[in-house]
C-alpha cells in the first residue's frame, strides 16, 4: 500500500481566519492530515507499541470449543430429578486441559472435570468441586438444587469468532493487546513503519550542553526535551541539530532532515522578526501557514511542507514549545504516524488557586495535584521559568472566555501521563 504524500494546501486555513481557536487548530489537524508512512509486517512478538495499518480478523474461535471455567462435576442439566438435594453416580474419567474426553456422558450421569478441559458430549452443566460431596459409597456426587443450564461453563467463541475484527487500523499495541492476537491465531500482521521526526533548534543564542557557554548565550533546552518526548511517544527520534539564524545553513539543516525523517520538528524562529528564518524560509521555499494560534503560552505556530515533509515551527522559548508539542505536536504525530485516537483525557478536579483570565485565548498553566485532591499551579506564569515544568504534573486548561477561578471551583486538568508521559 503505497501512502500519497501531503497535499501543498494541508496546513491551509479559511480565508480570513487571523487568530486560530485551539479547537479550530486541532480539527483542522485531525481533518486534513494522513498516515505519511508505509506499512510493513511484523511478527506478533515484535508489534508492541505499533500501529496497526490495516483490520486484524480472528482466525480461531476463542474459546476454541467450549470449556469448564472450574474444577468440578459436569452432566446434562435435563437429567437433574427435581429435588431440593440431587445426587448424581459418577462416570469413570476425568476431563482435563489438553486431555479432552473421548466419551460420551451418560444422561444422569457425571464426570470428574478440570478448568480449560473441553467440555464432553452429553454435558451441559458444571458444579463446583467445593459445592459437592460424596455419597456414603463414593460412586457418586451430591449438592443442592439451584444450579442454572450452562452454570461454570465458557461458551465457544463467547469471547471473539473467527473473522471477528479484533483490532481495527489506527490502534496502538499494548502488551494486552498481544495476548489477544496471539489468542486469536494472528501471528504476524501489518503495522505502519515507526514515523521518524527530527528536531532542529534555531538560534545564535544557543549552544549544545556540554559546550562553554557564554554570558550572553544559553543552553538549548528544547532539542533535548523534544527528541525525548517522540521517543517517549513511541517515534523515531533524529537529531537533526543546531544552527545559528543564517539562511543558507538552515536551509541546508531542512534539507538534511527532510532526508532522513517523515516529519521535522524547528523550535525558533516561527515568528515574523528579523532573525526569524524559520518563518521566511518555510514561506519563501516551502509551502507555508503560519497560524496565530489564540492559546497562552504559544501563539505563532508555522505549519508547512519543506520537500514534501511537514515541518511545524514551535516557539523558542522552552515553557512554550512544551505546551505546543503536547496540545498540537502529539495529535499531528498521531496523525501522521497512522494513529486514530487522538483525543486527550482530562478531568475536572477542584482548584486550589485563584485566577482571573480575560477572554480570547486558551490558557494552559502549569499544574499539579496536592495531597488534598485540589490542583495547584505554579508560582508564575512566565513562560521563562522551565523549573516549572519539572515542577508540574500535568496542565490546567482555562477555555478561551474569560473567567473567574476561586478556590474549590473544578478546572480542568489534563494529567501528563494522558499525553503519554
Amino acid at each position: 500500500m503505497a501512502v500519497p504524500p501531503l497535499k501543498n494546501n494541508c496546513f491551509a486555513m479559511p480565508a480570513g481566519v487571523e487568530w486560530t481557536p485551539v479547537d479550530d487548530a486541532l480539527d483542522h489537524i485531525k481533518s486534513g492530515l494522513h498516515p505519511v508512512v508505509e506499512p510493513e509486517m511484523v511478527s506478533v512478538k515484535d508489534a508492541l507499541g505499533r500501529v496497526v495499518a490495516d483490520t486484524v480478523l480472528a482466525k480461531r474461535n476463542n474459546p476454541p470449543m467450549a470449556n469448564s471455567a472450574v474444577d468440578g462435576y459436569g452432566f446434562a442439566y435435563d437429567c437433574l430429578p427435581d429435588n431440593d438435594v440431587i445426587e448424581l453416580p459418577l462416570q469413570s474419567g476425568v476431563a482435563a486441559a489438553g486431555i479432552p474426553y473421548s466419551g460420551i456422558v451418560k444422561a444422569g450421569q457425571a464426570i470428574r472435570i478440570l478448568t480449560g478441559a473441553i467440555v464432553p458430549a452429553g454435558v451441559d452443566t458444571i458444579v463446583l468441586e467445593e459445592d459437592i460431596v460424596f455419597n456414603d459409597a463414593e460412586t457418586g456426587i451430591v449438592f443442592r438444587s439451584g444450579l442454572k443450564r450452562g452454570a461454570n461453563m465458557r461458551r465457544a467463541a463467547e469471547d471473539f469468532a473467527t473473522g471477528d475484527a479484533v483490532f481495527d487500523a489506527g490502534h496502538v499495541l499494548r502488551p494486552q493487546d498481544l495476548a489477544l492476537l496471539a489468542a486469536a491465531g494472528v501471528s504476524e500482521l501489518s503495522v505502519y513503519k515507526p514515523l521518524r521526526v527530527a528536531v532542529i533548534s534555531t538560534g545564535t543564542e544557543l549552544v549544545e550542553v556540554g559546550k562553554v557557554a557564554r554570558p550572553d548565550q544559553i543552553f538549548d533546552a528544547n532539542k533535548p526535551m523534544l527528541l525525548s518526548l517522540i521517543k517517549r511517544w513511541g517515534f523515531v527520534p533524529v537529531d537533526g541539530g543546531h544552527f545559528e539564524d543564517d539562511p543558507d545553513v538552515i536551509r541546508e539543516g531542512f534539507n538534511q532532515a527532510a532526508q532522513n525523517a517523515d516529519a521535522i520538528l524547528i523550535s525558533g524562529g516561527a515568528s515574523a522578526g528579523d532573525e526569524d528564518y524559520v518563518s521566511k524560509l518555510l514561506g519563501n521555499e516551502g509551502v507555508l501557514h503560519t497560524w496565530r494560534v489564540a492559546v497562552k503560552p504559544g501563539r505563532p505556530i508555522a505549519m508547512a511542507l519543506w520537500n514534501g515533509v511537514p515541518a511545524f515551527g514551535f516557539p523558542g522559548n522552552p515553557v512554550a514549545a512544551f505546551v505546543c508539542a503536547l496540545i498540537f505536536g502529539l495529535p499531528t504525530l498521531k496523525v501522521l504516524s497512522g494513529q486514530s485516537k487522538t483525543t486527550i483525557q482530562s478531568f475536572q478536579v477542584p482548584a486550589a488557586f485563584e485566577k482571573s483570565k480575560k477572554a480570547g485565548r486558551r490558557e494552559y498553566l502549569r499544574a499539579r495535584m496536592n495531597d488534598d485532591g485540589h490542583v495547584e499551579v505554579f508560582k508564575s506564569e512566565g513562560s521563562g521559568r522551565i523549573s516549572g515544568l519539572s515542577w508540574s504534573n500535568g496542565l490546567v486548561e482555562l477555555p478561551d472566555e474569560a473567567l473567574k477561578v476561586s478556590k474549590g471551583d473544578l478546572v480542568t486538568y489534563i494529567p501528563y501521563t494522558s499525553f503519554g508521559i
